[in-house]
Order: structure tokens, then C-alpha cells, then sequence
């Protein structure tokens, strides 16, 4: 009986022993061909802005050009807080690729405004992209014209520490006005929309490609009223802060508009981490360029990316990889 239990045992530990085998040959395989799988392709995340805005279309476009026509690359859009919470991904390695404002780009390289003490000087441009037209919106009927109107009503100056609240300070500071001579407001776009809607504010400031997703929203119940930021207004605001550029809102963009406003913008942008390789940097570059098509099928604002504007308003270094491909061209 000994002896029986005896071979019974061995026999048991001998099987054991070619299953686990078997079993470790199997996962050594599996995670072989899971290496090889992820090894073949590059996962690029690109961080966009709200669904409602322009940043999240123009960045799905941009995901399935790059996904269908750079080789091993799998790109995906995804919606953010937009310029300076994608400033923030990029820096913490949770975002490849990002749209942002070129004022808020040089904050983060310079270590100024909302970034002051968190300088981030590993960001580089891919390229520069379209105007983000700054909107002052007010209502038909209020009495308000100039941003020196502004003091003593109720304003969405945008969310706090956002790009379009830091745009909002500056010119309400070029009019001599602080926050103090207002009563401020720090609501979202979609936020100062319904708030403008409902009577709870006098005006609001909106930073983004027109036409605008939340001006319509307004425009559709109302007639809009954009501030006219005029020429010796611009060149005293631009002498401080260059990245800002003159700008005309066409008549009828928005219901009520009967006129050109001349308004100011900031650029918006691509960024990346110097840590991109160039042949990347270079491959996005290249490849979006060569489908404008698509990307002006996505949003209006697609129709004013173009090769010859893709450095202009460029505030921060440019990626190596897209430098060659602009010396290219």
C-alpha cells in the first residue's frame, strides 16, 4: 500500500509539473504577443476641450487623419477643461498631444500667471492653428458698447484660472477696471450662456474660434451684441501682451450682429513634450496638413488652419520635428 502511495504521489507531482510547464510556456507567449501588439503601435492621447466647443470636433478629426495614415500610430481624442488643464496633462505624462491658447503657452514655459512657481519649459509647438477671438457679448439691449461699460455690471469673466478669465483680466485692466469695479462672475461658457439667457448678467467673455457654440446658443432666443475692441485699444494691449492679435468678427456671424466688430484673439496651438521623438512630431505635423479637407469638414475654424500661418503667434519653441517640417516648406 506504501509503495502504491508512493507512485501515486510521484505520478501526481510529475503532472504537476508538466502542467505547470505547459502553463508557464503559455503565459510567456501571451505576454509576447501582448508585448509585440503594444511595441507596434504608438498611443497618442490628445487632449482637446468641451464637447461643445471647438477644440473637441477639431481634435477628433485630427485623431482618425493621424490613426488612418501614420503607420502604428493610435490616436484618441479625448474632452478636457481645455488650455491650461491640458497644459497640465501634458506635464504629468497624461496627454501626448494638446490644443491650447499661445498666451497660455507662454505661461507655462515662462512660469507666469496661473503658472507662476510651476514653470514648464519641456513644452513645445507643433503649430499654430487659428484665431480664439475674443468675445465680449452683451444683449441688444444693454447699454453697453466699450469695455469701459463693463464697470459697475455684472460680467462672466470665464472659469477661474482659465485662459479666457486671464484674457478678460487684461483687457478689463487696459480699461483701468479690476475686478473690484465689477461685480465678476466665473462661469463656464455653456454657464454664461443660460446666465445671459436669464438676466442674471450684463455680458460675458468668451475666447474661442467663431462662430461660437455658446453665442449661438444665446443668439438663438436673443439679439447678440459683440464689444468693439477698437485699433488704439488693441495696440496698447498688444504692447504689453504680444501674443494678442487684431481681429474682425464678420457681420452676421451671430443673430443681431448687423456689423464687423474689430475684437482682439490669441492663437490657438498644438503642443507637445520636447520628449516627442522628431520623426513623430514631424509625421503630425505633415499629415494633418495634407488633410485640411477633413478638418474643415469638422468645425468652421478648420477652414483657417493653414501651412503658411502655422507659426504665426507661435509664443513658445517650436519641436524640432515640426521646425523641419516648416523649413521644408
Amino acid at each position: 500500500m506504501s509503495k502504491k502511495l508512493t507512485v501515486l504521489f510521484l505520478v501526481i507531482m510529475l503532472l504537476a509539473i508538466l502542467i505547470a510547464g505547459c502553463g508557464g510556456s503559455s503565459n510567456s507567449s501571451s505576454g509576447s504577443n501582448q508585448a509585440k501588439s503594444s511595441g507596434g503601435q504608438t498611443f497618442l492621447n490628445l487632449a482637446t476641450g468641451g464637447t461643445a466647443g471647438t477644440y473637441y470636433p477639431l481634435g477628433a478629426a485630427l485623431a482618425e487623419i493621424w490613426n488612418g495614415n501614420i503607420k502604428g500610430v493610435n490616436a484618441t481624442a479625448q474632452s478636457t477643461g481645455a488650455s491650461v488643464a491640458n497644459v497640465n496633462l501634458l506635464k504629468d505624462g497624461k496627454a501626448d498631444v494638446i490644443f491650447v491658447q499661445n498666451d497660455i503657452a507662454y505661461y507655462a514655459a515662462n512660469g507666469t500667471e496661473m503658472f507662476k512657481d510651476q514653470k514648464y519649459d519641456a513644452i513645445r509647438g507643433l503649430a499654430t492653428l487659428y484665431p480664439e477671438t475674443i468675445q465680449i457679448v452683451t444683449l441688444e439691449n444693454k447699454p453697453i458698447n466699450t469695455v469701459e461699460d463693463l464697470k459697475g455690471k455684472k460680467v462672466a469673466v470665464g472659469a477661474a484660472g482659465s485662459g479666457a478669465e486671464a484674457n478678460a483680466r487684461q483687457i478689463l485692466a487696459a480699461a483701468g477696471i479690476t475686478y473690484n469695479d465689477i461685480n465678476a462672475q466665473y462661469l463656464s461658457f455653456a454657464e454664461a450662456a443660460q446666465n445671459l439667457k436669464d438676466g442674471n448678467i450684463d455680458a460675458a467673455f468668451v475666447t474661442a474660434g467663431f462662430p461660437t457654440a455658446a453665442v449661438q446658443d444665446i443668439a438663438a432666443q436673443h439679439k447678440v451684441k459683440l464689444i468693439t475692441i477698437e485699433d488704439t485699444f488693441a495696440d496698447k494691449l498688444i504692447s504689453q501682451y504680444p501674443f494678442y492679435t487684431k481681429t474682425v468678427v464678420p457681420a452676421n456671424t451671430y443673430n443681431g450682429q448687423t456689423e464687423d466688430v474689430k475684437t482682439v484673439s490669441v492663437m490657438s496651438m498644438l503642443a507637445v513634450s520636447s520628449k516627442m521623438s522628431d520623426d513623430m512630431a514631424y509625421n503630425l505635423v505633415k499629415t494633418m496638413y495634407e488633410h485640411l479637407d477633413r478638418i474643415s469638414a469638422a468645425h468652421a475654424a478648420g477652414k483657417m488652419i493653414k501651412p503658411g500661418t502655422g507659426q504665426e503667434g507661435m509664443s513658445i519653441a517650436l519641436h524640432p520635428g515640426a521646425e523641419k517640417y516648416f523649413k521644408e516648406k
